[in-house]
């Protein structure tokens, strides 16, 4: 259907829109010419970094040059040497590994605690709280003071926790609630890393884990899961009760709910989160920098120990910036609207 012609003066049709679903001629401009401009700021620096990748040392010292083939003739040179000569495959490598399984572990076991906190209610006695500090305390002069092999301590140590809580356990009825469990998981991720990087050194020390991909994984997954826990419990919350109710009537499990309803009516959220989690894991320094050395060094270790021993040698550091965020734009492109849609969500619910 065709539209009546505008009679509107011209800088009421200029300013004005006509409808609902249009922009007025120069708010419509100035809109696109902002946007236009945004994307210049954001995708220059990538342009930037990508071009001066495929520069020697005299072109980048003799620039600027942007464009190829017109303000200099590309090069390969520091691909290959970054990539073939210099190892930088096996610490790529390590990368991905460390970063790809502490996040779905992170994802897996935060998931499943925060569905946890959501849907039954916990009593923590505080009496098994203090048990098991006190423990894990023993446990630790054991092996570092008195040499006590850590197998032999923990097993001890978990038959003592049982003791305990069979007997001493049962005189104490003060106890932490859900919202206590939450705030405790959350002020782990809120204290500073620096603080536990050295016990974990040790720890990793004396189980002669360091430079391992168990090590960094491990603690990686650990760091992250309050994350998880902290921003997939308001998904499950927002899952209707009666749905899950109604497969637990049909005699379905807690487990065979969680991850046959739960988990597919909040894939959105878990997409957000994989991706949050996932550069967080990607781009850990301090712990990769205390728990590897060779065997399982990570991309910001070898960045960092490449701008200290050689300088700002921007041709090569310019590749190990591209082949760094790769794997991460190529992640969110694929799950680019499952996390749009996970962040809406998590906006909407709060």
């Amino acid at each position: 259907m065709n539209r009546p012609p505008d009679t509107r003066p011209l800088m009421r049709r200029l300013f004005e829109r006509r409808s609902l679903d249009t922009l007025a001629p120069v708010p419509k401009f100035a809109t696109y010419a902002i946007l236009l401009a945004w994307t210049f700021v954001v995708l220059f620096p990538l342009y930037w970094v990508l071009v001066t990748s495929l520069k020697i040392q005299i072109q980048v010292d003799a620039g600027p040059y942007y464009i190829p083939f017109v303000d200099f003739t590309p090069h390969l040179d520091a691909w290959n040497f970054m990539l073939f000569q210099n190892n930088t495959l096996w610490p790529y490598m390590n990368s991905i590994v460390v970063a790809l399984t502490s996040t779905i572990l992170a994802l897996l076991f935060g998931s499943m605690a925060a569905y946890a906190l959501v849907r039954i209610r916990f009593q923590v006695k505080l009496a098994a709280i203090i048990a098991f500090i006190v423990l894990v305390i023993g446990v630790i002069v054991a092996v570092v003071e008195f040499a006590v092999p850590w197998q032999v301590a923990i097993l001890a140590a978990i038959v003592l926790f049982f003791l305990a809580l069979t007997s001493i356990g049962r005189r104490f009825k003060a106890a932490l609630g859900n919202n206590d469990i939450e705030f405790w998981m959350i002020s782990n991720r809120i204290m500073p890393p620096i603080v536990a990087v050295l016990p974990i050194y040790v720890m990793f020390q004396h189980l002669k884990l360091l430079d391992t991909q168990i090590a960094l994984i491990s603690t990686y997954t650990a760091v992250n899961l309050p994350i998880v826990v902290w921003l997939t419990r308001d998904f499950f919350a927002g899952i209707p009760l009666d749905l899950e109710e109604s497969a637990e009537i049909d005699g379905a499990s807690k487990f065979r709910v969680f991850f046959t309803i739960a988990l597919p009516l909040v894939r959105s959220g878990l997409a957000a989160t994989f991706m949050l989690v996932l550069i967080l894991a990607w781009n850990e320094y301090l712990l990769a920098l205390f728990l590897s050395n060779a065997n399982a060094q990570t991309m910001p270790v070898l960045v960092s120990a490449q701008n200290t021993t050689r300088g700002p040698q921007w041709w090569y550091m310019s590749v190990l910036i591209v082949i760094m965020i790769v794997p991460v734009i190529v992640i969110a492109a694929f799950l680019q609207k499952h996390i749009a849609r996970g962040l809406l969500i998590g906006a909407v619910k709060g």
